[in-house]
């Protein structure tokens, strides 16, 4: 606990430095240094869900889902960004951090930051849902540490130092209202009274990509960290690793992203919960247990080429497929797979996601989750969801 309050004073300092700095740095420069903005967003959500769960009433719900703001600071080569987010009954830092600009010298940065994993900053996916990397902490994630990045001509480079994971916020669970999914302590048992699980440190990030005629990207990525454990046995550490190939091909106005991922979370089998092939994960205020092991394919096909020019009230309209798995590589764990259907739309400064996916192993698809959507997935029962989320960015 004396880790994670030192990590909020760090990350509260970063902000205060970010709001302090662009106050004196506007009294020297005819461009505010610092920009604000924000953004509130709304979903409609209509699919396997049965009463009397709250989704499952009539044909659908809308649904508050965030109101979050932000401030971009970009003063001659020093740049920063602080992002917060409400949501319903919980709140978090998205980002907080300050960097330096060296130009052909690479990019600095310092705080919570994005860890360069996959071919863009969110994997291969552009839906609302992301794909299955994602929810076992491997695309969007964001984690404690200092980043440097330089473009060499063809080959893009970044790495990574994280001493931790991204810390609890304001919630109701013991350490999962966060934006992105890390390996997590929960509660024991009904009264909170015990914690277990581990929590990411010391973890390393490699990110290699190099880019070939007509718009062709061919990279790799490679993670490494450690886990410090609580009351989780004899044994309280372990590590973690993921190494990955992606690829970005374009054919005309379609773009193709692909990924295949392996991932271990090596942890001792005298858990609470009675073995080495599960380990607790959370963010969004949630947390459960998630394969230690598995294999994870991914591909997403956008299209670009939509002319929007003749609706007057539309900006743009990106159609898009995606389907990415988790192979689970321990002996009788069902497969959890993701496939979604959907297009983003911009229309002056509202953005709007229209997304149908299926999956037989997804917590936000459906309501089936005998032994975990992401862990043992019992059920193994295919459920669908339609969905479309509103935001406002002001």
């Amino acid at each position: 606990m004396n880790n994670q309050r030192y990590a909020q004073r760090l990350v509260l300092a970063i902000a205060c430095l970010l709001l302090a700095a662009s106050l004196v740095m506007a009294q020297e420069s005819e461009k505010p240094p610092i920009k604000l903005g924000g953004a509130i967003g709304v979903n409609y959500v209509y699919g396997s869900y049965d009463d009397p769960h709250p989704r499952g009433e009539g044909i659908g719900k809308a649904e508050f889902e965030l109101f979050r703001l932000n401030a971009d600071l970009d003063y001659q080569n020093v740049i920063g960004r602080v992002e917060y987010r409400w949501y319903d009954k919980y709140t978090m830092f998205h980002t907080a951090w300050l960097g330096y600009d060296w130009g052909n010298s690479g990019t600095l940065k310092a705080g919570i930051v994005r860890v360069p994993f996959g071919p863009t900053a969110y994997g291969v996916s552009s839906s609302w849902f992301f794909d299955q990397h994602y929810y076992v902490g491997l695309a969007d994630d964001m984690d404690l540490g200092i980043t440097w990045g330089r473009a060499f001509d063809k080959l893009t480079l970044d790495v990574g130092y994280y001493p931790r994971s991204e810390f609890q916020t304001d919630g109701q669970t013991l350490e999962s209202s966060r934006y992105s999914y890390d390996v997590v302590k929960r509660d024991s048992d009904k009264q909170g009274n015990v914690e277990t699980g581990f929590e990411e440190q010391h973890q390393f990030n490699l990110r290699a990509i190099y880019a070939l005629e007509g718009g062709t990207e061919v990279g790799a990525s490679l993670q490494y960290g450690l886990l410090q454990g609580t009351n989780v046995g004899d044994d309280d550490r372990g590590n973690h690793y993921a190494l990955s190939g992606h690829m970005k091909n374009g054919f005309g106005d379609f773009i193709l992203y692909s990924q295949l991922t392996y991932y271990v979370y090596n942890i001792t089998d005298e858990t609470p919960w009675e073995t080495d092939d599960l380990i607790p994960m959370g963010a969004f205020d949630y947390a459960d247990l998630v394969a230690s092991e598995g294999i994870m394919p991914a591909l997403s096909l956008r299209y670009n080429g939509v002319d929007a020019s003749g609706v007057s009230w539309l900006d743009s309209v990106t159609p898009y497929v995606e389907w990415s798995s988790i192979l689970k590589q321990a002996d009788g764990f069902n497969d959890s797979t993701l496939v979604t259907v959907g297009a983003a739309w911009t229309i002056g400064a509202l953005y709007m996601y229209s997304d149908l996916a299926f999956s037989d192993g997804n917590y936000f698809v459906g309501f089936d989750s005998a032994g975990g959507d992401f862990g043992t997935n019992g059920d193994d029962s295919w459920n669908w969801r339609l969905n479309f989320n509103f935001r406002y960015y002001f």
